[in-house]
């Protein structure tokens, strides 16, 4: 690869067609998704090499691109000794390719329409739809001192993916507003830096600026989450909160403090986030932890989508 004078990478191996929908879409998956470089460079990695294996194939114009041929792509891979996460992760990229081509008018089709994601065999957390997250985050009313941790505690546990034990720990000064990230600290006492979405960040600036204060001994307490004594938050106050508030919206009772922690995770890996950088917001030691959440039905994979998170 090369460097042209508009300050685009050529791919002399791909067909120019190939090439510029390439670019086009990582542009504005970095302009308009704000992705990571590092997420950049996996995704141009994966569809540098679908491209190829395409062109390789006899394949001149993106509107010759089957089903067919992304399933018989897929396949290769698989027998090449990818995992069925990483077959998974590949057809999300895709996705994500093909019906950026489509919205910006480019195909008629996306060939990935119909390809149904490989399903893993390893244990599926219980989740949560977008929608039904709306209702647990809305299920606390009214604007008492209750009310307003809860709704900050809930909102926390999902725009970051916290552990209960990572949200019942965080601390005031680990909240910044202005850079919209919050610091947590993980298993082993690792502090990691995870983004904040405006909703949440409002949820806890009306909470520690507002009825906060006005229990015991607030001011003296680092700790974000307090009970109606001024002490901070346990783990089965919170489960309750969690309880309470998927009571109050219908929702069903299974409905835990880590549901919300997978419902982030997998709605991200929905939106075509990369593996890695859930990793990291997850605070996961290893990748194939990370890997259960690439079962998800990618029908609702956005091609291209400013914000990941739904209340980003």
């Amino acid at each position: 690869m090369s460097e042209a004078p508009d300050g685009r990478t050529t791919h002399p191996e791909l067909a120019r067609e190939f090439a510029t929908a390439l670019e086009d879409c990582l542009t504005a998956l970095r302009v308009e998704a704000g992705l990571a470089r590092t997420t950049l460079a996996a995704y141009r990695g994966d569809l540098t090499r679908f491209l190829g294996w395409s062109a390789a194939r006899g394949a001149r114009r993106l509107a010759t691109i089957s089903a067919d041929d992304v399933i018989d792509f897929l396949a290769e891979r698989r027998a090449a000794g990818l995992g069925e996460a990483s077959v998974a992760h590949h057809l999300t990229v895709l996705r994500i390719f093909f019906r950026f081509l489509v919205a910006e008018g480019e195909l008629d089709r996306d060939p990935t329409a119909r390809i149904a994601s490989p399903r893993l065999s390893s244990f599926l957390p219980s989740l949560l739809s977008p929608d039904e997250v709306e209702q647990l985050l809305a299920a606390p009313k009214g604007s008492t001192w209750r009310a307003e941790r809860d709704r900050a505690l809930l909102e926390v546990l999902y725009a970051a993916g916290a552990r209960i034990s990572e949200a019942l720990a965080l601390r005031t000064d680990g909240i910044e507003p202005s850079l919209r990230v919050l610091r947590l600290t993980g298993k082993g006492q690792k502090t990691r830096i995870v983004p904040c979405g405006e909703q949440a960040r409002a949820a806890l600036t009306r909470w520690i600026e507002g009825t906060r204060r006005s229990l015991p001994n607030a001011a003296q307490r680092a700790e974000v989450f307090l009970s109606k004594s001024g002490k901070p938050l346990d783990r089965i106050s919170a489960w309750r909160v969690v309880k309470a508030a998927a009571r109050a919206a219908g929702l069903s009772s299974d409905i835990s403090p880590h549901t919300l922690r997978h419902s982030f995770a997998t709605h991200l890996i929905e939106g075509g986030a990369d593996l890695r950088s859930v990793q990291e917001m997850l605070g996961h030691a290893s990748i194939r932890t990370t890997e259960v959440y690439t079962h998800l039905d990618s029908e609702h994979v956005l091609a291209i989508h400013r914000l990941h998170h739904p209340r980003g």
